[in-house]
């Protein structure tokens, strides 16, 4: 499955911190009904059993709607219920590695702050690159900036689809014009509103004009 530039138009990131009285599904149909082009599903303190069963509901939902799902850091899960890829960190592994692991026709998408970690990274056979944080963000309390000339600079220096990431809402995503980007890669903007559907065709709408 290749990664298409379009795809990454309007990136989901799932977070379960709002979920409230729904379930990861439910909010993330309801982010696809409105526009997602792509969903990561990220989660950081959840057991193995559970990771899995997740992963295949999601995975399932993504086939509906045709959006590519890809897993963030657990190359494992990613293997054993056949998603369309993973996302991985600096810290995270070698794509070459990851790539030996999921074979040839999977999408691996590398985080990177610097044009030597994105060159570093599309050598090694990452199929689109996640920049930031862009702005300030709680999803991360780690993530550093990174300003916009090194995220144009990315951009004109790789051959493959980069998406911005980090605090990037309605109000600042403008900000990312002309930066050459392929789309952005939202939390919060979406999985953290109280009308998710709304919010995620609000976005899609706003990326399309910027970034198409």
């Amino acid at each position: 499955m290749n990664c298409d530039r379009k795809d990454l138009l309007l990136y989901a990131v799932t977070d379960r911190y709002w979920l409230e009285e729904k379930t990861l599904p439910e909010v993330v149909e309801d982010s696809l009904k409105g526009g997602a082009t792509f969903v990561q599903l990220r989660e950081k303190n959840l057991g193995e059993k559970e990771f899995l069963e997740e992963a295949k509901e999601l995975q399932k939902l993504c086939r509906k709607y045709r959006v590519p799902f890809v897993v963030n850091d657990n190359i494992s899960i990613a293997k054993e219920m056949g998603a369309d890829g993973v996302h991985i960190g600096q810290e995270d592994g070698d794509p070459k590695e990851v790539r030996k692991i999921l074979g040839e026709e999977k999408i691996i998408g590398v985080s990177v702050q610097t044009v030597e970690q994105a060159e570093t990274a599309v050598a090694d056979g990452a199929d689109y690159l996640g920049v930031g944080a862009m702005f300030p963000t709680g999803s991360k309390e780690d993530a550093s900036e990174v300003d916009f000339p090194t995220l144009k600079k990315i951009c004109e220096t790789v051959s493959v689809p980069v998406v911005a990431i980090g605090g990037i809402t309605k109000e600042n995503v403008f900000q990312l014009k002309d930066t050459g980007i392929a789309g952005i890669a939202v939390i919060s903007a979406i999985y953290g509103q109280k009308n998710i559907y709304n919010s995620a065709k609000e976005l899609k709408a706003i990326t399309e004009e910027l970034f198409l």
